[in-house]
Parts: C-alpha cells; structure tokens; sequence
C-alpha cells in the first residue's frame, strides 16, 4: 500500500526541477508582456463579473513562478534564487497594480460586483487552498511528466485576481479594498511558498555548496531571517483569520437558534467582528421582546463561545428607531411597486394603442368601402386591416396596411393603380398592399 503514496515514482531529476523553477522566475521580455495583458484580461473579467473570462486571464498568468521559486530558494539555501525571485515577484506585484489601476481609472463601469467583492477579504478557505494548492504545485513541478496542475494551482489559490481588485481600490480611492485585496495575495503567496519549501525539504533536494563555511553559516541565517519574518507573521494572520470566521458561524449559530419567536421575527443581523468589542446587531419586527428578555439573551452568548461580544436589539415600537426602520422598509416598498406600476402602465398604453389602432382601421374600412364603390361600380367585395409583415432578408417586422377587393369583372393594370392611389392618400400610409381577386 505505502508505494501508491511513493513521490519517488516518476520524480524528475532534482537538478532539473530546481532549473525549472529558476527559469519561470525572471519577469522581462514575453513573461513580461504576457503579465500585462492577462492583468487587463482580468480586470476586465472582474469590472463585467465574468467568471470565464477571470478564470482565463489566471490560465495564461505566470505568476507562480516566483512564488514558488522563493519557497523552493529557502528549501535548498540558494541565497542567490531567493533574491532573484523576491526581487521579480516585487516587479510582477508593481507591474500587476499599475496596469489594474490604470484600467480601472479609465473603464466607464466602476461599480464593485461580487468577483470584484469576492477578493476584498481573505477567509479561513483561501488560506487552506494557498497551502494544498501550493502542495500539489510543486509535486506536479518535481515530476518528468509536466502536468496540468500548475495552472491549476494559479485558478484555485487566485494570485491575480486580488492584484487587480488591489488597483481597483487604488483607482476608486478605496484603502479598504486596497488593504484587504493585497492582504488576500500575501497570504496566498506566503503559504503557496511555504508548501513548496516543506515539499522541498521532505523530498530532501540536495542543498547550495559553498567553499567558504563561514558564507554558508551567513547565507543560512539570512534565509532563515527572511523565511521567519514572513512565515511568522502570515501564520498570525491566518490565525485571525480562523479566528474570525469562527466567530462569525457562532454569532450566525446564536441567532438562528436562539432569536426564535412566534410573534417577533428577525428582519435582518450584522456581524462586525474587527470592531472593538465584537458586536452583534440584530433587528426585530412583531412584537416587542422585554428588558428582562433581552437580559437573558445576552447571558446566553456565553453558551456559544460569545464571551467578549456586545448583542444590540432595534426593535419595532421604539419611537425614532421603529420609525426610520418602518419609513424604510415602506420606502423600499413604495420604489418596488413604482416601478412595477411604471412598467406596467407601458404595457397598458402599449397594448391600448394597438387595440385603437385595429377599432380604427375596422371603422375606416367600412368608410372606404362605401366611397371605393362610388368610384369603381366594378367593385363587389372590399375590406383593408392592419398586419404584420415579416421581412426574412432583413430579419425584422413591421406592420402593414393589407387591402382586399374583389372586381367583377377584373379590372385594368390603370383601375387596379388607382385605388391603391387613393387608399393610400385616404388613409394616409406611405405604403399599401392590395391583393385582387
């Protein structure tokens, strides 16, 4: 069984993978370019919330080159690599903000959609996926038989799409979005580095020589100063981040079980956890809950793991609260149901038009036919009705006035020109079809 988890079967030479890696970490020339126009991809994925075309843009990215250089640098103490691929990782990062921010500057579409929101905060999940999609990178890295998962690896940890949202918030003068989009990117990159150097080290990749002991001992304690002053605070960060959002499926937890009433329902809760103390703000409607209700409430959020959160109520009935809450619940009613009625008083007049238009050319043809008699008294049978012609060629429909009338006996090319003269100018319509029989 233990030669199915062998990673000894089909390993390239580790010399080989080591040049591999080196190779994607230089960003100049095509790397370079191909960057630019994938950030722009991206950015425009992100400002139209096209999943697609961001998935896209992360296929053709190199962006993990350097990321995993640093971590496969720190694994075999190559001091050299470890510069080179913080170095072009710093280019990638600068490059990546600037032509993000320069799209997002100049795009007529500035609203955030959710692709855009989605990449504003990282999550306990987005942590997870940098470690084992960095994992199963540099274990497809180290084999002969190049496969698919590196780029893989780029659309499940997201390396891009952070960037862009980065100068998105730049562009729109957002910190927030800034802060919390290239927070997102730095702990991908730090954990997609540190799988492949536990990766490296596991698999024991041979280690830089060096003919001087004493440049080795300094070349070591530099790469061991670098790899803790970024793993250090990145694991805290993560740390956070768990922290967080278990925090935040408690506080949901309480609410949904405890917050249950027959007359007194939930009309919506925020959770604000980075703001001291954490709080709970829940909004009531129905019945009002009482004082000593609300104390036993509070005293349950220790039940949960709630010890340091604050739970606020706004309820119905409490003077100016209850008021705004009310006018703004109406409000947002009273906007519906105005465009609902807007929309629907279009389609009336719509239809209304049509329906005239039809009891018109009924009443007219009635009209023509007795004065069509007076001035063909051939004419046995006639009538004229709106209809609609569907033009194949050109791919539309318009509507046409259709007359029909029966002679007896038929009447001449000069007769049958004549009438359809004067329907048109007694109906006053550019163009006419008359069908004779």
């Amino acid at each position: 069984m233990a030669h199915r988890f062998d990673l000894e079967e089909g390993k390239e030479d580790e010399l080989e993978t080591i040049e591999y890696i080196s190779k994607n970490v230089e960003f100049k020339g095509a790397n370079l370019w191909i960057l630019i126009f994938a950030i722009f991809v991206a950015s425009v994925g992100l400002n139209v919330n096209s999943t697609a075309v961001i998935i896209g843009a992360m296929l053709i990215s190199p962006l993990m080159g350097p990321i995993m250089g640093i971590g496969m640098a720190a694994g075999i103490n190559d001091f050299e690599l470890l510069k080179r691929s913080i170095r072009n990782l710093g280019v990638a990062v600068f490059i990546s903000i600037l032509t993000s921010t320069i799209y997002f500057a100049i795009t007529p579409i500035s609203a955030a959609d959710s692709e855009l929101l989605a990449r504003t905060e990282p999550t306990v999940w987005d942590v997870l996926i940098a470690l084992f999609g960095g994992l199963a990178g540099i274990i497809a890295g180290s084999r002969k038989e190049k496969s698919n998962a590196i780029p893989g690896v780029a659309i499940a940890t997201a390396l891009m799409p952070p960037l862009c949202t980065a100068g998105y918030g730049l562009a729109t003068g957002n910190l927030l979005y800034f802060v919390g989009a290239f927070y997102l990117f730095f702990i991908n990159s730090v954990f997609i580095s540190l799988s492949t150097y536990l990766i490296v080290r596991f698999m024991k990749y041979p280690k830089k020589d060096f003919m001087d002991p004493k440049r080795e001992t300094q070349v070591k304690t530099y790469i061991t100063i670098i790899t803790l002053m970024t793993i250090i605070p990145s694991v805290y960060l993560a740390y956070g981040i768990v922290k967080k959002a278990l925090w935040n499926e408690q506080a949901r937890n309480f609410v949904e079980v405890q917050i249950q009433y027959p007359n007194t329902q939930v009309l919506a809760a925020e959770y604000h956890y980075h703001v001291p103390p954490k709080t709970i703000e829940v909004s009531l409607i129905g019945d009002q809950l009482p004082p000593q209700e609300l104390a036993n409430l509070r005293k349950k959020l220790i039940g949960f793991g709630l010890e340091e959160t604050t739970l606020n109520f706004l309820q119905s009935g409490n003077g100016t609260d209850l008021n705004l809450l009310r006018n703004d619940i109406l409000k947002d009613l009273y906007e519906r149901n105005e465009l609902l009625i807007q929309d629907k008083d279009k389609k009336i007049a719509l239809l209304e038009n049509e329906i005239l238009a039809d009891i018109n050319a009924r009443q007219l043809s009635v009209e023509i036919a007795e004065e069509a008699r007076i001035n063909h008294p051939n004419l046995k049978k006639f009538t004229f009705g709106r209809t609609l012609m569907s033009d194949l060629e050109k791919n539309k429909v318009d509507t046409l006035l259709v007359a029909y009338a029966q002679f007896s006996p038929k009447p001449t090319k000069t007769e049958s020109k004549k009438l359809t003269e004067w329907i048109k100018v007694r109906t006053k319509s550019d163009t006419i079809a008359l069908i004779l029989y």
